[in-house]
C-alpha cells in the first residue's frame, strides 16, 4: 500500500488564487488527504471540473441565481471547501478559486486512491474494486467521509487537506465538455489525466 511523506506540505492559499480553470488544470496530480473519523486515507486528483465565474450559467452561484445560504462559501477566500449534495443523497467537494466575492470554484471529480483502501471500501460499501472507490464525485466524498459539515473548511488543514503532489505535464491532460450538467454544458471546462483508469468518465 502507497503511503504519504510525513514532510509534504499543504498547497499555499496563493495558489487557489487564480482563475478557476488554471486551478483545475493545476489540481490534477496534487494529493486530497482525509482524517475524518481519526483516519487517514487519501488520493491523487486526477480529474477536475471549472466554474469560472457568475457569467457561467452551469455554476451555482451564476448571475441568474446570485448569493444564497447554498452557495455562501463560493464567495469566500480562495483555497476553502464548497461541499453541496446532489439529489438529496451524495456530497461534492468544491475547491474556493479566484477572489473574495468573486463566486469561482472547482470540483473535484476522480482520486487515484493511494492511501486508506480498506477504510474507503468500508465507507463505500458496494465498491467492488479500487478503480470504484473515487471515481466519480459523490464517491470521492463517501470513501474520504466529506460531509456538508466540512463546507468552508480550510483546506490546508485538518481534517481535510490537499497537498504539493506534483504536476500533471500539460501533453497528458485531456481537456473537453462538463458533464451531468444542462446549462453551459459544451464549455472545454473538464479536465483529466489521459489513460487514468480511475478517471470518472471517458
Amino acid at each position: 500500500m502507497t503511503t504519504l511523506s510525513t514532510d509534504v506540505l499543504p498547497l499555499p492559499r496563493a495558489f487557489y488564487a487564480r482563475g478557476a480553470e488554471r486551478v483545475a488544470r493545476a489540481l490534477l496530480g496534487q494529493i486530497l488527504v482525509s482524517t475524518i473519523g481519526e483516519t487517514r486515507v487519501a488520493g491523487r486528483i486526477v480529474e477536475t471540473e471549472a466554474y469560472i465565474g457568475p457569467h457561467d450559467d452551469a455554476s451555482h452561484a451564476a448571475e441568474r441565481i446570485g448569493r444564497t445560504a447554498r452557495n455562501e462559501s463560493m464567495f469566500g477566500e480562495p483555497g476553502i471547501a464548497y461541499v453541496y449534495r446532489i439529489y438529496g443523497v451524495h456530497w461534492c467537494l468544491n475547491v474556493v478559486t479566484d477572489r473574495v466575492d468573486y463566486p469561482a470554484a472547482v470540483l473535484i471529480r476522480a482520486l487515484e486512491p493511494i492511501e486508506g483502501q480498506d477504510v474507503m471500501r468500508v465507507r463505500r460499501s458496494i465498491a467492488r474494486s479500487e478503480r470504484d472507490l473515487c471515481s466519480g464525485p459523490g464517491k470521492l466524498a463517501q470513501a474520504l467521509g466529506i460531509t456538508g459539515a466540512l463546507d468552508a473548511h480550510p483546506l490546508d488543514a485538518p481534517p481535510l487537506f490537499i497537498l504539493e503532489g506534483g504536476r500533471v505535464p500539460p501533453s497528458r491532460i485531456v481537456t473537453c465538455t462538463r458533464v451531468g450538467i444542462t446549462r453551459a454544458h459544451d464549455l472545454p471546462l473538464r479536465f483529466y489525466e489521459r489513460g487514468n483508469p480511475h478517471v470518472s468518465r471517458w
